[in-house]
């Protein structure tokens, strides 16, 4: 019988295979046609939103988070400070990006820290009940509980292109659910 870290690994390639064989001119398109649903998502004026800037294939959610920018929020991005931990670093107009490895970029130290109310995640797969599979690490399972902890718990969507759902991710006992997950498809919302 197969774990389920080996069965999220199986799962995790066979869903990034299926997301790098998309078009890239699609990719493009789409994560364009994804900003319109920007105006679904509610968001105060100053409320802190963590995108990601893109890597390999994933959706280019720069357009979603400048749109949310427009509706009034405050944007961060994260940044990798140890093989454990990721902050918020805010991310405004003029300020350059530095590399923060696994092909992404984010903002500097000089950038304030902040704690998303809204945070985009980026999945590697998914099910119909809105549990993820990320890329292994555990950055964002380990964000997400620091900021429950501190009593500020953020509103969570996934992001990702439907191609990227499968059947059944296992559970185990670490795992945060997303009750929001954004694809080409719409803003879906599980229960």
């Amino acid at each position: 019988m197969i774990s389920p870290k080996d069965r999220k690994k199986q799962l995790r390639q066979e869903a990034l295979a299926r997301r790098d064989a998309l078009d890239p001119h699609w990719r493009i398109e789409t994560s364009l046609a994804m900003a319109d649903a920007a105006r679904n998502i509610d968001v105060e004026p100053g409320a802190v939103v963590s995108g990601f800037w893109p890597m390999r294939s994933e959706v280019d959610v720069r357009p979603l988070i400048f749109a949310l920018r427009e509706n009034g929020a405050r944007l961060c991005l994260p940044a990798i400070l140890d093989n454990t931990t990721i902050v918020f670093r805010e991310l405004v107009r003029g300020a350059g990006l530095v590399d923060m490895g696994f092909g992404t970029a984010g903002p500097g130290e000089e950038a304030e820290v902040l704690d998303p109310t809204l945070m985009l995640v980026p999945l590697a797969a998914f099910d119909g009940r809105g549990h993820r599979i990320g890329y292994g690490a555990g950055y964002y399972d380990r964000a997400i509980a620091r900021l429950e902890a501190k009593g500020a718990p953020p509103r969570l969507i996934g992001i990702a292109f439907d191609c990227q759902e499968v059947e059944r991710v296992p559970d185990e006992p670490h795992d945060v659910i997303i009750p929001e997950i954004l694809t080409e498809s719409g803003l879906r919302r599980f229960a």
